[in-house]
């Protein structure tokens, strides 16, 4: 099984001034998370507005993030679409251009059957052999994978782990002890992301990693060496800005997250709107002692 381990950014896209896609950008804020001491790149997620943007469009920074890794970062695609077919499709190009996994939710707008999913999952490994992260976010999707789903689908060797952003933590904690050793628990509730590496989560899939990398990265190194006390004094310094995050506005505020870190990375496509000025100065606020980070 493909192990997942450290803090992965759900990487933005950046946009420039025509609401195209910003490589020189992208490069740059690519170099500075890696300066960080991020393990690998999860490009086009629900921070990448993956659903804001052409297959084209989804290929070429798949493509791009694909060339700029280095030997031994992890490369996991975003590769959802509202159905099985596309699923596949986009899955099979990632696979071809060398990906290791692939972060799928269930098919959005359709509300699938825990039957469905069942069956949409398996359809897209028979077709495509590429090892899956689960992607569980019922805020967004609009359903659960339940339990009896991955009862189900746990021993399958290519669902290798799930990204629970549900926000809940008996969640990750039922998943931890039912499925040890078979599913990984990966970290998507970014908020209560240290409790998460108390119930076994060695990976965290992490949206706010794109403007606050450094304390992040260090809170996942001071875990894994044994120093939770550490760990815990990092998350208590960046719950604030991760408070506000979860409060609305999630990908906009990552964005000027980054203009606040000397990185812009332009605004978000509609129907995404632009943060007020009020919105601005509750962020910036929350970000202090992340600017400031020593």
């Amino acid at each position: 099984m493909l192990k997942l381990s450290g803090v992965m950014p759900a990487l933005v896209t950046p946009f420039d001034a025509e609401g195209q896609i910003d490589f020189v950008a992208f490069k740059a804020h690519i170099e500075a998370l890696r300066a960080a001491g991020v393990s690998g790149w999860v490009p086009c997620g629900s921070s990448g507005e993956y659903n804001l943007m052409s297959d084209t469009e989804r290929d070429s920074v798949l493509q791009f993030v694909k060339d700029l890794a280095r030997p031994g970062e992890m490369l996991i695609a975003g590769t959802n679409a509202p159905s099985t077919a596309g699923v596949i499709a986009n899955t099979l190009r990632a696979r071809d251009m060398g990906y290791q996994a692939v972060l799928l939710a269930v098919p959005f707008y359709t509300r699938p059957t825990q039957a469905e999913i069942i069956r949409h999952f398996n359809a897209v490994i028979d077709a495509t052999g590429m090892d899956i992260v689960l992607y569980s976010y019922p805020g967004k999707d609009g359903v659960e994978i339940e339990y009896a789903a991955l009862d189900a689908l746990a021993d399958n060797p290519h669902i290798i782990a799930i990204k629970e952003s549900s926000g809940v933590l008996q969640r990750a904690i039922g998943i931890s002890t039912r499925y040890g050793g078979r599913i990984q628990l990966v970290s998507g509730s970014d908020d209560i992301a240290w409790d998460f590496m108390h119930w076994g989560a060695d990976s965290w899939i992490c949206g706010p990693a794109n403007c606050m990398a450094r304390p992040v990265c260090e809170m996942d190194a001071a875990f894994r060496s044994g120093n939770h006390a550490r760990a815990r004094e990092i998350m208590q310094a960046i719950w604030p800005a991760m408070n506000v995050l979860e409060a609305g506005k999630f990908v906009q505020k990552l964005k000027y997250g980054c203009a606040l870190q000397g990185n812009p990375v332009g605004e978000c496509r509609m129907p995404f709107g632009p943060l007020t000025d009020a919105e601005k100065a509750e962020f910036a606020q929350a970000m202090q002692p992340i600017l400031h980070w020593k």
